[in-house]
This record gives structure tokens, sequence and C-alpha cells, in this order.
């Protein structure tokens, strides 16, 4: 196991950026819109990792294939379009670990299955300043494919063996196995209350940013 990595790669919401705030708020709206009352903000935060979709059918019960499905996400994603860094931050954390790790030029990105249209402007908005930022329709496939992973790790100039990827989603860890990456797996991000992130094919487990950070910046 490569236990100095040449390079850091993140998933994005969830795992660098605590991104749920503006998604529940999105969540809420689009329930509102059908005259719903809101849901609690800690349910809402254990579906945002799985996309706009999976909110949908959490706001309304529809699933991806019912009728009216696609209306619903539209809603919500412009919603949630008209402001995706109101309360959106850093996961405290991590703010030293890329302070230092900026500090030294080390290489790090972000490969995300977020759509370009809300990840750059989200990234930008945190005046983040990854190596290079892969989205959801850059390439024309996404996690856990290991394409989007390779496809960073060429941009940074650093082998794939040479990586971390570090995510708060099984499909991370299975596209960091695939693509021959140091899988990293963290416990404060959103996942589902019946799911144990410890079961993920991981190479590294931490439970919290604290904890990956310690881990990152320990002297040699």
């Amino acid at each position: 196991m490569n236990a100095r990595p040449d390079a850091l790669l993140f998933d994005l919401d969830g795992t660098l950026v605590d991104t749920a705030p503006d998604l529940a708020r999105a969540t809420n709206a689009l329930r509102a819109h059908h005259g719903l009352s809101p849901l609690p903000y800690e349910v809402i935060r254990a579906q945002v990792s799985n996309g706009g979709s999976a909110l949908v059918t959490l706001a309304l019960g529809l699933e991806k294939t019912a009728e009216g499905h696609d209306d619903a996400r539209d809603f919500l994603l412009a919603a949630y379009g008209e402001s995706v860094a109101a309360e959106s931050r850093v996961f405290p954390a991590l703010t030293s670990l890329l302070t230092s790790w900026q500090a030294a030029t080390r290489p790090w990105g972000i490969v995300t299955n977020k759509p370009r249209a809300y990840a750059a402007p989200l990234v930008a908005a945190l005046a983040l300043q990854p190596g290079v930022l892969v989205c959801a329709d850059d390439l024309p496939v996404r996690k856990p494919d290991p394409a989007p992973l390779w496809h960073a790790a060429e941009r940074l100039g650093v082998s794939a063996e040479r990586c971390w990827y570090i995510g708060d989603h099984r499909r991370d860890m299975e596209a960091a196995r695939y693509a021959g990456m140091v899988g990293v797996a963290v416990g404060y991000g959103y996942i589902a209350l019946d799911e144990d992130y410890r079961d993920w094919p991981a190479d590294r487990w931490f439970a919290t940013g604290e904890a990956l950070t310690a881990a990152l910046l320990a002297p040699a």
C-alpha cells in the first residue's frame, strides 16, 4: 500500500465540501412546490451522495423511471443552481490539510459525479484551487468507472498507484480499486443510516476529517 501519496484526489460532495445544506434547501423547495412539508435535514443529508435523482425519489417518492421524475429533477437542480454555495463549506478539518498540501506545492484534485455546471461554480465560490477538476459530464463514463480517476492522475502528472482517492461512497472505493489507486473511505460524509463505510472495498478508513488530516500531515 502507498503509505505516502504523491497526489490526493477527492470526491466533492460529502468528502471535501459539505454541500448538504444547499441541496437540502433545493430538495425541500421541490417538496414545497408540491405542497409537501419539509423533510428533516439529516434524512436528506444521508442521500446527497446518491445524486439528484435519489433526492427526487426521497422528496416525492418518484422512482427514476416514473412519470414526472425528470421534470421534478429539473426543478430541484434549478433551485440548487440558483445558489450552490450559500451554505456549503469545505469540511473544517480539511482546511489545514489543503493549506499545508498547497504550501508544499503537492498536487491534488477533485473527481466528482456532479455535473460541471454545479461543481465548477461551487469550487470557484469556495476559492478552491485543485490542479484538476473532473466532473460527471467531462468523459463518457463516470464513477465507479476508473476512467475519471485515471484522467485526473494523468492531468496531475502522477501515476495512479501514487494517488490516494478519498471518498464517502462505495462507488468511490470501487473506482479507486479499479483504477489501481489507494482507496480511502471517510465516515463523516453522506452515508445512509443502514450502511457501514467500513464494509466498503477500501484500503484505509477514517472516521473523521481530523483523523484523515492527521494521518496525511504526520511527520514521515
